[in-house]
């Protein structure tokens, strides 16, 4: 049975189905289409020569063009909903499907003009979920690109001298926003806009999300996390570790430990048919059996009370989660790992990988050595 047509009016950025189906960027919104097995756009003539050489579409129909059809069928100053129209009287189709975000005051113009329409409210592609050799390729590349990051990092703040409990490089304090800032910039230069690299000390760190601010001090456990969207793909890498510059204490060394284990243990669970929930309960075991406890205290949660991962695509948090789920990991698809632990007073530790499932052993998409403690 063939898939019924299914019109998009949007823009990439927002809409990554759209940059999925048509291949390239357009900042503006536009028409494309799946009619058939044909994909087709329509883009203005600042667009048109571009997706001629840049997209995936099979057609390229000039806005232009529906404009006149649409002035021809008595409209006199066509929108978004007499072009959609305009397009399909010439295919001539009365009904189709629309994905679930599109514009609700074009859905309610089109309906009034007599078109049957489908809202999609699931995945308008499943498909999406499992990355091809060429998508993989994409998110290594995008892992690259946050070890270089990675590598500025480690480089500065072995660089850094300590006195008393502050780092200093360059002779001025060095914090959260110098690092980051230098890290972003190595990103940039290696093909990727790093969104909101984290980079957390001490306690900053127990809020896996807290950007992180002000003066990083020695013997303090520091959580990076880079995640570059590429400039060239689309496609995202995200990679963390955790770096001490100074002497780690016994306790930061157990749990860096406990941490490296509980990643270690979930990636060997990992391969095509295993549950998501199976993956997730290896880092839990781990940890319960070094005694670290997760809770809810009057000030937030302590000990481990995220997921395991996600999947990573042209969306940063893509399906399927890696945590308490029951849903079978498919072949193909690209994850993070990430175990962490989080106590105030001690710090925190998050260290992340990606790997695409297979039948064995999981395919490592991300490369940035462990070694932690920066004497």
């Amino acid at each position: 049975m063939p898939k019924p047509a299914l019109i998009f009016f949007d823009e990439t950025l927002r809409s990554l189905d759209l940059r999925y189906f048509c291949g390239f960027e357009v900042h503006d919104p536009f028409i494309a289409a799946r009619i058939g097995s044909k994909k087709i756009g329509v883009v203005n003539a600042l667009e048109f020569g571009r997706a001629l050489k840049e997209s995936t579409l099979d057609q390229i129909i000039a806005l232009e063009d529906l404009n006149e059809a649409a002035l021809a069928h008595g409209v006199k100053n066509p929108g978004p909903a007499d072009q959609i129209a305009a397009l399909a009287r010439h295919f001539k189709l009365k009904k189709f499907e629309v994905p679930g975000d599109f514009p609700a005051n074009v859905l309610i113009k089109l309906v009034e003009l007599g078109f049957d329409i489908q809202v999609n409210d699931g995945s308008v592609f499943p498909q999406r979920e499992v990355k091809s050799d060429e998508e993989a390729k994409a998110i290594r590349a995008g892992n690259k690109c946050a070890s270089a990051g990675f590598a500025i990092a480690e480089e500065i703040l072995r660089a850094s001298t300590i006195k008393g409990r502050r780092l200093v490089h360059d002779g001025r304090t060095l914090t959260s926003e110098r690092l980051r800032t230098a890290i972003q910039t190595a990103c940039i230069n290696a093909g990727g806009f790093p969104a909101d690299t984290i980079v957390a000390g001490g306690d900053q760190a127990c809020d896996p999300h807290c950007r992180g601010s002000g003066p990083l001090k020695a013997n303090e456990l520091i959580i990076l996390d880079i995640f570059p969207r590429m400039f060239d793909s689309g496609y995202w890498g995200d990679m963390t570790r955790t770096f001490l510059r100074g002497q780690a204490n016994d306790d930061q060394r157990a749990l860096v430990s406990a941490v490296a284990a509980a990643q270690k243990a979930a990636l060997a669970k990992i391969k095509a048919g295993v549950m998501a929930s199976v993956v997730h309960a290896e880092c839990l075991r781990v940890f319960d059996e070094r005694e670290y406890v997760t809770e809810m205290t009057a000030n937030g949660a302590v000990g481990f009370f995220h997921g395991t991962g996600h999947g990573i695509g042209l969306a940063i948090h893509e399906t399927p989660r890696i945590g308490a789920v029951k849903r079978r990991l498919r072949k193909g698809i690209v994850v993070t790992v990430e175990p962490g632990l989080y106590y105030p007073g001690l710090g925190g530790c998050r260290i992340e990988d990606v790997v695409q499932v297979t039948d064995g052993k999981p395919r490592k998409l991300s490369n940035y050595h462990y070694d932690w403690e920066l004497r």
